[in-house]
């Protein structure tokens, strides 16, 4: 038998998690993404919630939370408002690095601060340079004693004004052949420049800005993990988990849609009927909800891979590809169903569809996920069937 249901804890997170959602989120998205408001009151609720622990393990004061329920939390919060998953996702990463990699010491000074939120983090990989191909960085730290000195630029950052530490993917062996193995990740706390925030189509609420670092002179004790060199693997190992919160906020997006699109398919009326009635409008209902489905499927057996200790490069990929791609089909959909009002910003679907694209280019775009899952498939690594 396969059980396709959550337990019983799981669903009771989830109530709670919508209970957030529909109080604090929905009531104020429309309109402070709009004017470009910070969310420091969602932030504080999500603080006394413990989701900023999610990653952490609860011997640092986390909640440890299986990768079921750590998806949960993303597709929840997206259904209400991508952008403050955005907040969550690149902290939930670093603290997971931080969790798996980081030395006893580095454990200790920053994960119970980051449980609670006291301490927030991003993750800074991306140069103006450099996206998909990681190991074209040009971000250098170079040891001077017991520090390193850091130079370079990072843009597309997450919770940049609010990060300590921000790890930060750099070359500590420049001129090393293959370069991943000059790459290491350094915890920096202090020093780095915020030179402006990227203007975007959506993910709004959350600011993605552009970060140099002139001369940071960061602790030694501070290189996550304690040895050079190992930074890409840290980094490839924590974009497995990564993807699959990009793949459940992707999802978060594709069933708000449908959402949208069957309330207001059983409300407006045209011709003297709802327009539910008519066909055109049930078969993209019936796509919308198949498509949905399907990424739920996805990404919750990518997450239970996860959480049986496998790694899941091959099913977070899958996951990530299909799911961001149904959510841009099913905003779209959703945006034809409410015909001209779907083009107005007084309706969600119109927020949904310029939120939705993001999905299928952030941690590692679809194409690059395809090349992943092929690859695992022809080295035997990954199975269908």
């Amino acid at each position: 038998m396969m059980d396709f249901e959550l337990n019983d804890e799981q669903r009771l997170f989830r109530e709670t998690l919508r209970t957030f959602v529909d109080r604090e989120i929905r009531p104020v998205a429309q309109e402070w993404e709009e004017s470009g408001r910070y969310p420091t009151e969602i932030v504080a609720t999500m603080r006394s919630m413990g989701l900023f622990g999610l990653t952490v393990p609860e011997e640092y004061g986390g909640l440890g939370a299986d990768m079921v329920s750590f998806a949960l939390v993303f597709e929840e919060i997206a259904k209400g408002w991508m952008g403050i998953a955005g907040i969550l996702g690149s902290h939930t990463l670093a603290c997971w690095m931080i969790a798996k990699h980081g030395t006893p010491q580095q454990k200790q000074q920053f994960l119970p601060d980051l449980a609670t939120g006291a301490r927030r983090s991003g993750i800074a990989l991306t140069e103006p340079d450099a996206g998909t191909d990681l190991q074209g960085i040009r971000t250098v730290a170079v040891r001077d004693g017991d520090h390193y000195l850091l130079n370079g630029r990072k843009t597309w950052i997450t919770n940049a004004r609010h990060a300590n530490p921000l790890p930060v993917l750099c070359k500590t062996t420049p001129g090393a052949d293959p370069a991943h193995r000059g790459m290491s990740v350094l915890l920096v706390e202090e020093g780095f420049e915020v030179l402006r925030d990227l203007p975007k189509l959506g993910y709004k609420g959350t600011e993605s800005c552009e970060v140099l670092f002139d001369n940071v002179r960061v602790p030694a004790a501070n290189l996550l993990g304690g040895v050079e060199g190992r930074g890409m693997q840290q980094v490839l190992s924590g974009l497995e988990t990564g993807r699959i919160n990009v793949a459940a906020r992707a999802l978060g997006i594709a069933q708000a849609a449908y959402d949208e699109a069957l309330s207001y398919a059983g409300q407006r009326e045209a011709f003297g009927q709802k327009i539910g009635e008519f066909q055109a409008v049930q078969l993209k209902l019936a796509d919308m909800a198949m498509k949905t489905q399907a990424s739920r499927l996805l990404v919750y057996w990518a997450a239970t891979r996860a959480d049986a200790g496998h790694r899941v490069d091959m099913e977070a990929g899958m996951a990530k590809a299909f799911a961001s791609e149904a959510a841009a089909e099913c905003a779209l959909l959703a945006m034809q169903v409410h015909g001209g009002y779907g083009y107005s910003k007084e309706f969600v679907v119109e927020r949904l569809y310029r939120d939705a694209p993001l999905m299928m280019i952030g941690e590692g775009t679809n194409d690059i996920q395809r090349v992943v899952i092929a690859r695992s498939l022809l080295s035997g690594k990954g199975r269908i069937g």
